[in-house]
């Protein structure tokens, strides 16, 4: 399954670039995030409670960042367990562009769902993942504009 989206943010590249890699922002705006830890500069494990149609589960999971070009583009590779529920992996591709007003964030994704969560069907599970990265960012803009307010 790929997903795309494109994201506007009242905030500098150099900004959105360090919020992407910072654990607390991170862990704030995942939706259903109990856990994030870091494992390094650009790893992380994390335990996230999820709900995808009649599929309640807890994945434990890890999320790597590689081919960053620092403020303009990474890579975002995961794969998490959630036990008889199934699992799930993907990677995606980040970009930043700089506009007159802050950030246009755009990603292309691509993820594999084994196990219960297959047998929801594709539907299912993409209006979930699109519900999911909505959310996400709605959290992550917040958090962005608080941070701008609270160096301001």
């Amino acid at each position: 399954m790929e997903l795309t989206g494109r994201y506007e943010l009242e905030a500098p590249p150099e900004v959105v670039w360090d919020a992407l890699f910072d654990p607390e922002v991170l862990a704030a705006s995942i939706p259903g995030c109990e856990t994030l830890q870091a494992e390094g500069p650009a790893a992380y494990t994390a335990t996230v409670k999820l709900k995808v149609g009649p599929v309640s589960a807890r994945f434990k999971g890890n999320v790597e960042i590689v081919d960053a070009a620092p403020c303009r583009s990474c890579r975002i590779t995961g794969k998490g367990s959630g036990g008889i529920a199934g699992v799930a992996q993907g990677a995606s591709l980040v970009a930043l562009e700089a506009t007159a007003t802050g950030t246009v964030l755009t990603y292309t994704a691509d993820a594999k769902v084994g196990g219960k969560l297959a047998a929801l069907g594709s539907r299912l599970i993409e209006s979930t993942a699109r519900k999911l990265a909505d959310q996400f960012f709605a959290n992550f803009a917040t958090h962005l504009k608080s941070r701008q307010e609270n160096a301001a």
